[in-house]
Formats: C-alpha cells, sequence, structure tokens
C-alpha cells in the first residue's frame, strides 16, 4: 500500500513535515529577505509578492529597502515618494496601503510591530494570508497561511479540489508547529519551482510519495488574454520630456505620471520611434512610441508638465513610462 492512501495519523505526519522541511532546508532560494527574519523586512516583502513573480520583486525589493530601511524611514515620506520606489511593480493600491500602515506602526504604535496574525489583519493591506505569513516567518506563530501555491499543491496530493475552508482547515492540520514559517514558506517554495501550474517535476518533490495525481491532469485551459494597442508620444524641449498626470479619482494607477496617450487618428502619419510589448494582469498591449515636437502636441494634453530627467526619475511613474522614458531617453546616445 503506497503512502498515498494511508490515513495521515501523527506518525505519518511528521514523516511529511520531515520530508518537506528536510527539501527545504537544501533547495530553498536565496532570497533577499530570507536573510532574517526582522518583520519590516518578512512585511514588505510580503506586500511585494502579493500577485508577482519573485524575479520581478527582488531588484524593486532591494532598491526599495535601500530608500526606506525601516517603518520609520517609510511612514516618513511622502506618498509620491514611496510610489516612485514602487514603479513597475504594479497595483499601486498596494504601496498606498503599505505606506498607510507605515504611519500607524510608526507613530500609533511607536514602531512595535505586530505579532499575531489577527492583530497584523488590523493594518490597511494585510489579509488572511499576508497576516499569517508575517506572523509565521517573524514571530513563530504556529498558523498556516494558504496562497494560490498551496493550494495547487494540496489539490494535487488530494487529487480534487476544496473549498477555501477546507483548505485552510487542511493546512492547519499539516502545520508544522515547531517551525511554522518555515513549514509555509516550503509549502510556497514547493508550489513555486517543483509543483508548478503546467510542468510538475514530480520525481523530485518530497511530497510525491504522498500525492495521489502526481501531476496527471494539472494542465488547465486558460482564458484568453486580453489585447490592446496603445500610442504614446515623446516630446522633448531642452532636455526635458513632457508626462502628464492621471487623474486622481481614475481605477488604476490613480495620480501615476506617464507620457501624452495619443488617439490612433492624431498620428498624422508619424513612424514610431519604438515599438514594445507590455503586459498587465490579463491584457497584453502592443505600445507604440512616436516622437512629437512641442508644437505638435495635441491641445487636449492641459494638465501636462515638463520634466528633466533627475526629476522624472524620482517621479511616481507608471511601469510602462518608467520602461519607455530609460529605453528611449537613458540608453539611446
Amino acid at each position: 500500500m503506497s503512502k498515498s492512501s494511508v490515513r495521515l495519523n501523527s506518525v505519518s505526519l511528521n514523516k511529511l513535515r520531515n520530508a518537506l522541511l528536510g527539501w527545504y532546508n537544501q533547495h530553498r532560494r536565496e532570497l533577499p529577505w530570507r536573510r532574517d527574519a526582522d518583520p519590516y523586512r518578512v512585511w514588505v516583502s510580503e506586500i511585494m509578492l502579493q500577485q508577482t513573480r519573485v524575479a520581478a520583486v527582488v531588484d524593486h525589493y532591494m532598491r526599495f529597502m535601500q530608500r526606506f530601511p525601516t517603518v520609520q524611514a517609510l511612514a516618513a515620506a511622502r506618498e509620491p515618494s514611496v510610489l516612485a520606489a514602487w514603479s513597475g511593480l504594479g497595483y499601486y493600491h498596494r504601496a498606498r496601503r503599505m505606506h498607510q500602515a507605515a504611519k500607524l506602526i510608526a507613530r500609533e504604535r511607536r514602531g512595535k510591530f505586530p505579532q499575531t496574525a489577527k492583530e497584523w489583519r488590523k493594518l490597511p493591506g494585510i489579509g488572511r494570508y499576508t497576516a499569517a505569513a508575517i506572523a509565521s516567518i517573524a514571530f513563530g506563530e504556529a498558523v498556516a497561511a494558504v496562497d494560490g501555491n498551496v493550494k495547487r499543491v494540496f489539490e494535487r496530493m488530494l487529487g480534487r479540489s476544496e473549498g477555501r475552508a477546507a483548505v485552510w482547515q487542511r493546512a492547519e492540520r499539516l502545520l508544522d508547529r515547531k517551525r511554522p514559517g518555515d513549514f509555509n514558506q516550503a509549502l510556497m517554495e514547493l508550489g513555486a519551482t517543483l509543483c508548478t501550474p503546467r510542468a510538475p517535476q514530480c520525481l523530485f518533490c518530497p511530497l510525491c510519495a504522498w500525492c495521489k495525481s502526481r501531476g496527471a491532469g494539472t494542465v488547465r485551459p486558460q482564458a484568453a488574454r486580453k489585447r490592446r494597442q496603445l500610442c504614446y508620444a515623446l516630446a522633448r524641449k531642452k532636455g526635458a520630456v513632457l508626462l502628464v498626470r492621471r487623474p486622481a479619482e481614475a481605477s488604476l494607477m490613480a495620480g501615476m505620471w506617464e507620457l501624452p496617450v495619443i488617439p490612433e487618428c492624431q498620428r498624422d502619419g508619424h513612424e514610431p520611434v519604438a515599438k514594445l510589448r507590455h503586459s498587465i494582469t490579463d491584457t497584453d498591449y502592443e505600445i507604440s512610441v512616436i516622437s512629437l515636437s512641442p508644437e505638435e502636441l495635441p491641445s487636449f494634453e492641459t494638465g501636462a508638465r515638463w520634466f528633466s530627467r533627475k526629476r522624472w526619475e524620482r517621479l511616481p511613474l507608471t511601469g510602462l513610462a518608467r520602461k519607455v522614458l530609460r529605453q528611449l531617453v537613458v540608453e539611446s546616445p
């Protein structure tokens, strides 16, 4: 009889936990936020990792921590400075809420971080998963944390899907209470590196013996991505570029600065100086950038302002605007 059909009593549970933690000890990725269990560093990393790949976070995390090395430094910063440091990560509401939470911690809590998941959830931008991850990693609280990776691992182990409440209950039962932070991270690491959505590496998985599906039937059809075409103007004057600020009430990236958008009908035969692709959530954008003189700019850009490179590099730019400016202004001869 295989282990996958054996009921998980206390002995088999300990074997599962030891197998997973032993694998994690040997194979976990060296990431900058894992160098210690400092709650500020753990918190910042968990907020950045929400809906964002690890590879996209590492460099942003390093720059952000250099700019705001402590919660006090983050709390004292102006919101535009925080958004500028966040630029390129997307989902800017995360940065705004983290900034709000930093002020609460620095001022109302006098720099003392919450130590339990229940207390963390009282802060802006902290949901059940994030609170549990921080509390278990930074403070050793024996509380399970379930993200998309963990949910996928459980689905494959069981050979079926479970509801949200059942998944969290299962995670609580399996949790190693001596090393809750490492156990939570081990499950997430397993889902991110071996038990991946499309190509699970079952032969190397420490939980393979307890898994019913072992990768079978794991590829699910994905919804077709949306496609859009956008055209932006790159206007220069005496070393400065023209940028436009998004309305404060905009549903996406409110208050962020970007290049002026040019309707396709107003390109007037200008050939793009650059074409690039950019993806946001479920939409792939085909971007064209045209060069316009100040005299050619559409009159509707009444809220536009000119910024030197020194100034725009410190603005809260949209990720796309920063990508275009670095490619066409910084890197171009």
